[in-house]
């Protein structure tokens, strides 16, 4: 089961200032329940749609089914998708499969390769399209898009189509499966069109939700990774985040420490720094999570409120050697979660040599496991003795079971921290201006007036040109 340690938060470790007090934390988790009941309130009235997805037999279905068609006749797996549709898919591969995974041979790997193609750089797209030209009839390419109008995936997916069709002629709509909304949509109507394979991205559940659902599932099942282990450990932490008391709910817990780091400790800065490189790509897909979902400039009633935590990663142990000198001695304005594995899966042990080297005597006949704990103790230990909070989310080791009850909990937690914020923590305005002015500078039809607008602004002024 994961664990949440909070006590390094705590004033008793590094001091009333920026440390949690017992009343503050007892005030704090009395906002925190009413915040729980706000939001288990639209989880039963079926308005939170992540919330449903460990349960949801029929997108598990649906994705074990076309797995199941294609596992055998593909070599190559390559997703096409940014955000949401690209987050999930690499965490989902870095957590729970070797490092080595693509390297390894067809036989030995017991799936295909896969590649996420999560921008839209040329040297990126290029160069992968290249490498798969000789196996372009044992590839598929999985578009992943609600609507299947961002610009990015939808440029990607454009040129896919097209090397297909040249290439392999009537038959290249096999070669390609569409994720995407049920029912309309541009990808929807292409897909229906050209006769591919498609999958669900639910209407209810946002991008950054949808790891548990197919936009995420797909990838892993046909990676040979258990997606019925990854949803069962999801609804476990479903149901104890649902039903344990505030004071007994990792959850709630966690949301009380980050909204009194934000709110009343001057702590706007959430770094995630997991002390394993397989645990990497989570905190990655936590910062999307974190960022859209929390950062709003007006509250529910509309009021200008300009909130959200900043989430940042970090890895251990390497990033002790880049960024702890900033966390240890610069603004004290960050909590730090540490991510901390018990067991690896792999064990390596330092040889007995150097024998006569002192300095190095420490090291001789370690495991690396043990080394990368030591570190991580050192660090949490630098960190409270300059009064910096942290907390830790431990993972007995990094199973499926352990990385569906992790996605669960911060969803939850996020959805908490909104109610505490009182922001809709569902949306992203922000981010549709940008999608807009993409397209208006590339000369959409209607968008002739902002795209005049744009080039006046992005017009160099060589007066600032060095």
């Amino acid at each position: 089961m994961l664990k949440l340690y909070w006590k390094n938060a705590t004033s008793d470790v590094i001091g009333p200032e920026h440390g949690i007090c017992p009343s503050e934390m007892e005030s704090t988790v009395e906002k925190v329940a009413a915040a729980h009941r706000a939001v288990v309130a639209q989880w039963d009235a079926g308005e939170l749609g992540y919330a449903e997805l460990p349960a949801r037999r029929d997108y598990r279905d649906e994705v074990m089914d076309l797995a199941g068609r294609y596992r055998e006749n593909t070599t190559d797996l390559v997703v096409l998708g940014i955000g949401g549709s690209a987050l999930g898919n690499i965490a989902l591969q870095q957590a729970l499969n070797p490092v080595t995974y693509n390297l390894l041979g067809d036989a030995k790997r017991g799936g295909p390769r896969l590649f996420v193609l999560d921008n839209a750089d040329p040297t990126l797209i290029g160069d992968t399209l290249g490498l798969l030209g000789r196996r372009l009839k044992k590839t598929l390419f999985n578009v992943i898009s609600k609507s299947g109008g961002t610009a990015e995936t939808a440029g990607q997916f454009m040129i896919v189509r097209e090397m297909l069709t040249e290439r392999l002629g009537a038959g290249f709509a096999d070669r390609i499966v569409a994720t995407t909304d049920p029912e309309k949509g541009i990808l929807h109507d292409i897909a229906a069109d050209d006769g591919y394979a498609t999958l669900t991205v639910p209407p209810d559940v946002g991008g950054r939700f949808s790891i548990l659902s197919p936009v995420g599932l797909f990838s892993a099942a046909m990676c040979g990774i258990d997606i019925d282990a990854l949803l069962a450990g999801a609804a476990s932490m479903a149901r104890r985040v649902k039903t344990a008391p505030p004071a007994d709910n990792p959850a709630c817990v966690l949301a009380a420490v980050k909204y009194l780091m934000y709110a009343e400790k001057a702590k706007p800065v959430h770094v995630m720094m997991p002390y394993s490189n397989r645990l990497a790509g989570l905190a990655d897909w936590y910062r999307q999570l974190w960022a859209e979902s929390l950062a709003k400039a007006t509250d529910r009633s509309g009021s200008e409120v300009f909130v959200g935590p900043t989430p940042v990663k970090a890895l251990g142990a390497t990033d002790q050697h880049s960024q702890i000198q900033l966390y240890r001695e610069g603004p004290n304005d960050k909590i730090i979660v540490f991510l901390e594995v018990g067991k690896h899966p792999r064990r390596v042990r330092i040889p007995d040599v150097f024998g006569e080297i002192e300095q190095l005597s420490p090291l001789r006949k370690v495991g690396l496991s043990a080394l990368l704990a030591a570190e991580k103790q050192a660090t949490e230990y630098a960190l409270a003795r300059s009064h910096r909070p942290s907390v830790t989310i431990r993972f007995d080791a990094v199973t499926p079971e352990a990385v569906g009850e992790f996605i669960f909990l911060y969803e939850f937690t996020t959805s908490l921290m909104g109610e505490l914020l009182d922001i809709d923590a569902y949306n992203q305005p922000a981010v549709e201006l940008g999608k807009k002015a993409t397209f208006a500078l590339l000369g959409r039809e209607d968008s002739e007036e902002s795209a005049g607008q744009i080039r006046k602004f992005a017009k160099v002024d060589k007066k600032y040109l060095i």
